[in-house]
């Protein structure tokens, strides 16, 4: 819902408001879901704009699963598919409690054949409202080979009023299998322009126009980054920290402290994010277990519940590291901005900086480095994400970025 400034009530908002940018993305998603209530209806006619497997690719921040799920809030929608967004069913699928839509969104650093075919027995069912059982993988980059084979027998053979949702950074074969990608239709989506996050902002979380439009180009088209740092001192500090970097790497003792101070502060963004959490969900597995009872059945319950406290620690771990390792890409994000916005500088690109409050420095940056050395720093940066996301060990990896940006 949003305010109407001029009369002050509460309006409707669709399910697709959130959508930053994507004005083709949407009309392809409405008729889709327009298909799909005349299927239901009974009335369709011909090849209509619904199909049962779908892919949404774009780089970070584009709204891939934010398309993912309003498109599900939309078939699920009681008023003709339309995405009205206060109707029951559009409420519940946004909130994520409808009973005939799974959200898998991997906790750890990938997404396992167990979870995965659980899911696809459960999409097998009739949906309980009489429309559709969707199933929305985020991140379905992160299926295993085993679970993305479960996943394509499924989208092989669909069961009827059954539709798959999958996001993933592009439909490369790195990303998701080509068999796959060849039985799905794919939404392409794109860096949503600065003004229309900060459009977002404004309306919807009642942010300051000029803080918003600050954060808005501070994040670079990520809504979800860009709310954070309008909103929170400690991730506007960690930012800060992260573009300070270029003046510490004065030696190779300052490289190693430089890493060493990049990985503290991931690893200490992602304690805070998961540790309550963590703690919420190891106290009530051991309610459940029987902890705190008295005599001997409640002592022998909690010997026997041991392996079941062991899985939880590993889940909780995994995703921890994933949490660490996403903090870090959203430093290496900032790192590169940098270094993007001293090649504008040098080579006077028709293009605004990306961090606008250091724009001093990169401009004095860009008074000493040759556009090619420039480059070559940029290249370090993204040479340094590409490593982690291939599981080498962070430590290493920006330890190494750090040599090279030193040396240029």
């Amino acid at each position: 819902m949003a305010r109407d400034d001029e009369h002050g009530k509460l309006v409707a908002v669709s399910v697709f408001a959130d959508l930053v940018g994507q004005d083709e993305a949407v009309e392809t998603l409405r008729q889709a879901a327009a298909s799909a209530a005349r299927i239901v209806a009974g009335t369709a006619t011909g090849n209509g704009a619904m199909t049962h497997a779908w892919i949404f690719t774009g780089p970070p921040g584009s709204g891939r699963s934010v398309a993912a799920r309003a498109l599900a809030a939309a078939l699920q929608c009681e008023r003709e598919g339309t995405g009205c967004g206060e109707c029951h069913g559009c409420h519940t699928v946004l909130g994520g409690t409808h009973a005939d839509v799974r959200f898998v969104v991997p906790e750890g650093l990938s997404i396992g054949v167990g979870e995965m075919r659980a899911l696809v027995l459960r999409a097998g069912t009739a949906p309980s409202g009489g429309r559709w059982q969707a199933v929305v993988v985020e991140d379905a980059d992160r299926l295993t080979e085993a679970a993305g084979n479960a996943l394509l027998k499924a989208i092989e053979e669909p069961p009827p009023r059954t539709v798959f949702l999958l996001c993933t950074p592009s439909t490369h074969p790195d990303d998701i299998s080509v068999t796959i990608r060849s039985r799905c239709r794919v939404v392409p989506l794109r860096q949503p322009p600065a003004e229309a996050v900060a459009e977002v902002l404004v309306r919807r979380d009642g942010i300051a126009p000029d803080v918003a439009a600050w954060a808005a180009a501070a994040a670079q088209g990520h809504v979800g980054r860009a709310k954070r740092l309008a909103g929170d001192a400690e991730a506007r500090g960690r930012r800060d920290a992260v573009l300070a970097v270029p003046r510490r790497l004065t030696g190779v003792g300052a490289c190693f402290d430089a890493a060493s101070a990049l990985i503290e502060a991931a690893e200490a963004e992602s304690a805070a994010a998961v540790t309550e959490n963590d703690t919420t969900e190891r106290a009530a597995l051991e309610q459940a277990l029987g902890a705190g009872g008295t005599g001997r059945g409640a002592a022998g319950a909690m010997r026997g519940a041991a392996g079941q406290l062991k899985d939880l620690e590993r889940r909780q771990k995994s995703r921890a590291t994933r949490s660490q390792r996403d903090a870090l890409d959203r430093a290496l994000v900032d790192l590169a901005g940098f270094y993007r916005d001293v090649l504008v500088t040098k080579l006077r690109a028709p293009v605004p900086v990306v961090h606008r409050d250091t724009a001093a420095l990169s401009a004095a940056a860009a008074e000493k480095w040759t556009p090619e050395s420039t480059l070559r720093r940029l290249e370090a940066v993204l040479a340094c994400r590409d490593a982690i996301e291939q599981n080498v060990k962070p430590k290493i990896a920006v330890e190494a970025m750090m040599l090279n940006l030193w040396k240029g």
